[in-house]
């Protein structure tokens, strides 16, 4: 039998904020800084990649995970990723309700960035997110052992992300 909303545990221990909780100068995307951020995952689930993407500009900063996938690996990998940027342009982080993020507090607490969580089974509430996963699967296809790809290999493919012209930006690239 299907529980009732009110019957069912929270999917982490740490309380989640919803997107619906989210100001709304991040959802009219006129302020950067705002970020939507997923897994790419390989084959058998045995390696990842985290992806990020800036929701105004669409710029995307990619993570290498070495082993699993777990919370904890990828709070370690967000942090000193998140870090890279100015400040101005971290804002915030929406992700899915993953069980990845099951550190997001902690991610918070280290970075000063809140984290939305959209509802479950949304993807296109981190539609940029998404179709960022798209054009990534044409460097890393589905099946394929995401470990090989060190941090110059996700580097490369992001510069090339960043330069290529986008119709949403009226050609601009994420770069400019």
């Amino acid at each position: 039998p299907h529980k009732k909303p009110e019957q069912r545990r929270p999917r982490f221990v740490d309380e989640m904020i919803m997107i619906s909780d989210r100001p709304a100068d991040i959802e009219d995307r006129a302020v950067p800084g705002h970020w939507e951020g997923d897994l790419i995952v390989g084959t058998s689930n045995n390696s990842a990649i985290i992806t990020l993407v800036e929701r105004t500009t669409r710029y995307v900063l990619l993570g290498h995970l070495e082993g699993d996938h777990t919370a904890e690996e990828v709070r370690d990998v967000l942090i000193p990723l998140m870090g890279t940027l100015p400040e101005h342009l971290r804002g915030s982080l929406t992700w899915d309700q993953g069980c990845e993020m099951a550190a997001h507090k902690q991610f918070t607490i280290a970075t000063d960035i809140p984290v939305y969580f959209c509802d479950p089974h949304s993807p296109w509430q981190r539609g940029s997110n998404e179709n960022t996963n798209g054009l990534l699967r044409q460097y890393f296809p589905k099946g394929t052992d995401l470990s090989i790809y060190g941090e110059q290999d996700l580097e490369l493919v992001a510069q090339r992300l960043n330069s290529r012209p986008r119709k949403t930006l009226e050609w601009d690239t994420p770069a400019e």
